[in-house]
């Protein structure tokens, strides 16, 4: 029975973390800008999770040290973020999801160049799966609507998650449970984000109506919370590695998203690039 509870909790965190562009997309329409969508999401997400954290009596006091770590994770999580987001301007939805899936990629690269991980022959078919996939995805230009620059710019979202990961990883100083240390993250995260806007003179927009105010409360809770804590409850049922293998499901469940609510172009070249990536990272996954 916990088997069975772990996988459903895999699938249901990974499958809500590819509902982003379902909650995304729609406050785009109404013609608001990904940087002031972000910084909703990460005040309404960090309203939950203080909630959650209240609710189970953790203390919110961290150490002098953790500040400075935390405040890094922030700037890679608002760099993955703000690059995914951009993305969706540039491509449909589902595919920058699934180029943005790429992080174990370039996690997997990270820590065989520059912290000596073992490299094999595995590891490296596996890259090269992914390198190919991403060929297959930007043979689709002129239906799909993928340009080489969106290319690029999700890309580098998830070269800037496969750096929070490596760096959460690494660091030693940080001795917190999971929700508390995503609490702090998001938390200077919004800071970070408002602080950026206001040198750059971006103002913040106006929540339009209460459509796009629900999307943003939906894209804190779902995508964000539930995911979360799905993933926690998940881990400790069937092991990080079962856990990952299932995140499959969120390039599958944006790429849905995509083509039944927003009307997407799938074509053959999209769909064997996306698949040669989720194989990528199964593999990678499973032979670590």
């Amino acid at each position: 029975m916990n088997k069975i509870n772990g996988f459903l909790y895999g699938l249901l965190s990974s499958a809500s973390f590819g509902l982003i562009p379902l909650f995304t997309v729609p406050a785009i329409h109404q013609g608001m800008v990904f940087w002031s969508i972000l910084l909703y999401r990460f005040l309404f997400a960090m309203l939950a999770l203080a909630g959650i954290l209240m609710l189970d009596k953790q203390s919110f006091r961290i150490r002098s040290k953790e500040i400075l770590p935390l405040m890094l994770l922030a700037l890679l999580y608002n760099c993955s973020a703000i690059f995914l987001f951009w993305g969706y301007q540039f491509m449909a939805s589902g595919v920058a999801t699934t180029l943005h899936f790429m992080y174990p990629v370039f996690t997997t690269l990270i820590m065989m160049l520059f912290f000596g991980e073992k490299k094999s022959f595995w590891r490296m078919g596996a890259i090269a799966l992914a390198i190919t996939g991403v060929y297959f995805l930007s043979q689709s230009d002129s239906s799909g609507g993928i340009t080489a620059t969106g290319i690029f710019i999700v890309l580098l979202s998830a070269l800037g998650y496969g750096l929070y990961l490596v760096t959460v990883s690494q660091l030693k100083s940080l001795e917190m449970k999971g929700l508390k240390m995503t609490f702090y993250v998001f938390l200077f995260s919004a800071i970070i984000l408002y602080t950026g806007m206001l040198i750059a003179d971006i103002a913040v927009q106006p929540i339009p109506n209460r459509v796009t105010l629900g999307n943003l409360v939906m894209l804190a809770l779902v995508p964000t919370v539930i995911s979360n804590l799905a993933l926690v409850r998940a881990i400790k049922n069937i092991g990080s590695t079962l856990t990952s293998v299932l995140g499959a499901m969120e390039p599958v469940t944006a790429v849905c998203v995509g083509i039944l609510i927003f009307g997407e172009v799938f074509t053959a070249s999209i769909g064997v690039g996306i698949g040669l990536i989720i194989a990528a990272v199964t593999v990678i996954i499973l032979r670590k």
